[in-house]
């Protein structure tokens, strides 16, 4: 089957069952709605516009607003599937995308299927700058809420590794990785200590550390739809080279590819995208490993067609691990389900690895 076509059957599939996940997750919780209810109340928020046949003034007929559909709802069904579930669902999607794309570019960029979002440290410094706006006794500077204090500490701390492993003008992929590592242990000392000082804040310090979307809402959605689609656009941009940085470095530059260009756009793009991941909802684990990782073994190491498999499928493995987090009788952050359904299949895939390799 020729790539296009690939392409094209591949992600038409995994988009069927994000959207099957998303709908079968509006209804499912607490409380149940019936999938006719859902439907009816969003074809409630359905308008078109109308031209008002009413007096014309010097700017001309009046534009109003007319709702298409008036279906009767209880109000209660409305606010759950408006307010809660809806941004949630849709904040959960757009988190499993831009995980599981920065995963798999992380993965390419290392040529290691180890690898994943937080190797170089991203999501320790966007836990450092999350816990230090809620713990600290004093306002951070120039009024920085939560999520921007996160997402400006894992954006700092990529651009502080980059910058321990560059020298004269070359950054090696190993010494990437080893300050990557040591970097992220220094922060997690860190995070350590101002949780050891927290107070009264280190519930809400802990809870935001195991990753959730308790707290989604519309401007959360708003922030991260309005970023991730040119940044993911940028990604696929870069498939081919990815590709080509597979071979090695010295191949990649007989070939064209401008290396040390293209490894630092790979690795800033890759580094924001993980970081608005984590700044809204926390340090989600897993899913930049196992979902990149599975869809290689379906998909192959083609990153035309790895990078869009792996956001889609990415996006409905975390509205499905979500929808599972709070469906039971008491909620439990998404993090801890992502964690443990991802260790044992991540250990089943390197197991049957094993032993196909004998």
């Amino acid at each position: 089957m020729r790539p296009p076509i690939r392409i094209l059957a591949w992600c038409g599939g995994l988009f069927v069952l994000l959207v099957i996940a998303m709908v079968l997750s509006v209804g499912i919780g607490p409380v149940r709605i019936h999938p006719l209810t859902i439907t009816k109340i969003l074809l409630n928020q359905v308008v078109v516009p109308v031209l008002g046949s009413g007096s014309r003034s010097a700017s001309g007929a009046g534009i109003e607003f007319v709702r298409l559909f008036a279906f009767d709802v209880p109000a209660a069904h409305e606010t759950i599937v408006l307010q809660i579930r809806l941004p949630r669902i849709l904040l959960g999607a757009l988190v499993g995308c831009s995980l599981a794309i920065a995963g798999a570019v992380m993965q390419g960029f290392f040529r290691n299927p180890m690898a994943d979002p937080s190797i170089i440290g991203v999501s320790s410094g966007a836990a450092v700058g999350a816990v230090a706006a809620i713990t600290l006794p004093f306002a951070l500077p120039f009024g920085l809420e939560l999520q921007t204090a996160a997402f400006i500490g894992g954006v700092g701390t990529a651009f502080l590794v980059y910058l321990i492993a560059t020298e004269d003008g070359r950054t090696p992929v190993a010494t990437l990785l080893l300050a990557g590592i040591a970097v992220q242990t220094f922060l997690g000392a860190v995070i350590s200590f101002m949780l050891l000082r927290s107070g009264e804040t280190l519930e809400e310090a802990v809870y935001w550390l195991m990753g959730h979307l308790h707290y989604a809402s519309w401007n959360r959605v708003g922030w991260v739809a309005i970023t991730l689609p040119p940044l993911t656009v940028l990604l696929l941009a870069y498939s081919r080279d990815l590709n080509v940085l597979l071979l090695g470095e010295e191949e990649a530059h007989n070939l064209g590819i401008e290396v040390k260009r293209t490894k630092r756009i790979l690795l800033g793009l890759s580094s924001i995208v993980t970081s608005l991941a984590v700044a809204v909802s926390g340090v989600i684990g897993f899913v930049g490993l196992i979902v990149p990782h599975m869809m290689r073994l379906l998909v192959g190491p083609d990153h035309r067609i790895l990078l869009p498999t792996s956001a889609l499928a990415g996006a409905a493995f975390l509205v499905a691990t979500d929808t599972l987090a709070r469906s039971g009788p008491g909620e439990v952050p998404v993090g801890i389900v992502t964690a443990a359904l991802g260790a044992p299949f991540f250990l089943f895939l390197l197991r049957r690895r094993r032993v196909y390799a004998l």
